[in-house]
């Protein structure tokens, strides 16, 4: 019988990212982030003018950060022994929003926190390459993480057997993200949901809830 797969974001579900984001605009471009704000579009705001950046300042930066500061990203707490033991039972796929040339660099920067697991990258909703991966692999079972609401919609969407998982790892995040309704549960601690994914794979597939 083959085995269950759980496919996982990485940013603020993984690893850290908003807050190493921050930092780096702080320092080497002066901008503040205004992380509590729950507002990542007009939170960003040059420090000398207090101008709030437009959208094509903010794509550029977050490509830099991606192409240079990865190494500045560290685990979310509990996420490297849950991953790894899940591990035990089930395939695991990272399944990242990121352009594919930045691949080889998240390959390596999981890698360096001990995380070896095959790693896609997708832009925009993950659902039509999530539904590619799970014909791929034939699980029993298949359990989708992420911290995107937009993601879980289009999961919902394209695969609505595939159990989904709303998580956001980053604490400063939380009060400010509300649970989406396109998921069947709203978890942020991963020892809470190591044992949520466990009893989903012992369950069988979601039917379409």
């Amino acid at each position: 019988m083959s085995r269950p797969l759980l496919i996982t974001d990485c940013d603020e579900v993984l690893l850290h990212m908003v807050v190493p984001f921050a930092e780096w605009l702080d320092e080497a471009h002066h901008i503040h982030f205004d992380v509590d704000s729950g507002d990542f579009v007009n939170a960003l705001r040059h420090k000398a003018t207090g101008l709030a950046l437009g959208h094509e300042e903010i794509w550029p930066l977050l490509r830099g950060f991606f192409a240079t500061e990865m190494h500045r990203q560290y685990p979310i707490d509990g996420a490297l022994e849950a991953i790894h033991d899940i591990a035990k039972v089930a395939d695991v796929i990272v399944l990242t929003n990121l352009n594919d040339e930045e691949r080889e660099g998240r390959i390596h920067q999981l890698r360096e926190v001990g995380v070896e697991f095959p790693v896609y990258t997708n832009q925009g909703g993950k659902g039509p390459l999530l539904t590619r991966l799970v014909a791929q692999y034939n699980p029993s079972v298949t359990v989708f993480v992420d911290d995107l609401g937009h993601n879980h919609s289009s999961v919902a969407e394209h695969a609505p057997d595939v159990w989904r998982l709303h998580m956001v790892g980053e604490p400063r995040l939380q009060p400010r993200i509300k649970p989406h309704h396109d998921a069947h549960a709203r978890i942020d601690d991963w020892a809470s949901a190591r044992q949520w994914i466990l009893e989903r794979f012992e369950g069988g597939a979601a039917h379409g809830a």
